[in-house]
């Protein structure tokens, strides 16, 4: 044995004992909780890792955790770097271990993973059973909470999420459990997918009832009623007025008068008839077309919001974008909140206000987002579902509410409606700060 494959093989074997302890220890997602590595080999030039394992369960197939754990290899990869005393951490592959000949080395993992695990149990029992005898003195002892804070790519956006919690990779397993979310409700909502569920409806609705998942019919009967309560400012429905102005594909362009008018032929929430009894949706008239970009990063940092939470974190905050903002418990650094700036968005213009976010969110709709201009006019992506034109007049809208999805929507909606509107109709409980071009930001309580 030649000393570089002597070395390959002690980092391979340094890389197997790390992984082989990140997966007994504080995974949140209950799929990984079942695997056991049982090799890792590694390549000449030490940048590619296959990590072979077997599971001591059968209720997820084989394919679905092979693929689960290489689409969270960044995580774990990122989980390792943390162990390694080295500056490059390999690329991790994981492959289903199916060797015959690790039969006996298998069974011998296995066996030392259960007993490590009722082991586990037996002093969490104990634990808990003294608990009601030593609260206060636990209390006083609690360990610091350490920060951890990772990025994820989505939805054309980038989210990103800061959390704090007693062991690091505990809250680094929720928070990639989080990032799973973000991926499923893309894959829900991409209408640029023609697999998505959301693309699949907007096929198919007009020829007659389609069945829908729960999530989206939970998610299109919340939407429905943003509609109602906005007078149809937010519009779940307005997919064809974004294509004749061209924004999909951000080729913009100003449609004639007639095309606006066929458009609006086909936009109203009215025309999307929901079953939640049947599980169906069924679009009146043909030429109906879901469009998601109002509610669609809304919709994921609430999905995201519910796993941190069932993993018990408190003390998040979550980011999509610059413009769908989720805070939880206050930090540790400070009993107020988490400090957001709004800012107007004029040129050169300071933060109009600072607020400290807790358990809640704030979204913002600009014209300044998505835009085109022609013979120096600007055409902002922000449509009105009653004129077929795209707002004018207004800058941005930021909004405060319980969810993200509610904040996200009616940051939306009164941008569309306008300063007027939200005066009079403004739904309790909402704080939003209205910015125009030629007024100064104006908060509406």
């Amino acid at each position: 044995m030649n000393s570089r494959t002597g070395r390959t093989e002690r980092i391979a074997d340094q890389i197997y004992r790390e992984l082989s302890e990140i997966f007994a220890g504080d995974l949140t997602d209950p799929k990984f909780e079942v695997v056991t590595v049982t090799r890792v080999d590694l390549s000449r030039d030490l940048g590619q890792a296959r990590v072979h394992f077997v599971a001591s369960s059968e209720d997820t197939p084989i394919v679905v955790l092979e693929s689960a754990l290489n689409r969270a290899s960044d995580f774990f990869r990122a989980t390792l770097s943390e162990r390694l005393p080295r500056r490059r951490t390999p690329q991790l592959q994981f492959r289903f271990d199916r060797g015959t000949e690790n039969v006996d080395r298998i069974n011998t993992l296995l066996d030392r993973i259960s007993k490590r695990r009722k082991t586990l149990s037996w002093l969490l029992g104990a634990i808990f059973g003294l608990r009601g005898l030593f609260s206060v003195a636990v209390a006083e002892k609690l360990p610091d909470l350490e920060r951890y804070e990772a990025s994820f790519s989505a939805m054309g956006t980038q989210f990103t999420v800061a959390a704090y919690g007693k062991k690091r990779g505990f809250v680094a397993s929720a928070v990639a459990s989080a990032f799973e979310e973000v991926r499923n409700a893309d894959l829900m909502l991409n209408h640029y997918q023609p697999g998505s569920e959301l693309s699949l409806i907007n096929r198919n609705a007009a020829n007659g009832p389609w069945k829908i998942t729960e999530s989206m019919g939970d998610l299109l009967e919340k939407c429905l009623n943003y509609s109602r309560l906005s007078e149809g400012g937010f519009d779940i429905t307005v997919g064809p007025l974004m294509h004749i102005w061209g924004f999909p594909r951000n080729l913009g362009r100003v449609p004639s008068a007639s095309e606006i008018t066929r458009a609006l032929s086909v936009v109203s929430y009215r025309f999307v008839e929901l079953d939640r009894l049947r599980g169906t949706v069924r679009f009146l008239r043909k030429g109906v077309e879901l469009d998601p970009g109002a509610m669609g990063k809304g919709y994921a940092v609430d999905r995201m919001v519910s796993v941190l939470r069932e993993a018990g974190l408190k003390r998040f905050f979550i980011s999509g974008g610059s413009s769908s903002l989720y805070a939880g418990h206050a930090p540790p650094s400070d009993k107020r909140g988490w400090r957001v700036s709004i800012r107007s968005q004029k040129e050169g213009a300071k933060p109009v206000k600072e607020l400290y976010l807790m358990q809640e969110s704030l979204s913002t709709s600009g014209s300044y987002e998505k835009f085109f201009e022609i013979d120096d006019k600007r055409y902002s992506h922000l449509m009105s579902p009653h004129t077929g034109n795209p707002v004018m007049g207004m800058l941005s809208v930021s909004v405060t509410a319980p969810t993200s999805l509610a904040s996200e929507i009616w940051a939306t909606a009164l941008f569309v409606n306008g300063v007027e509107w939200t005066r009079q109709h403004k739904p309790e409980g909402l704080q939003v700060l209205a910015c125009t071009i030629d007024q100064p930001c104006e908060w509406i309580h």
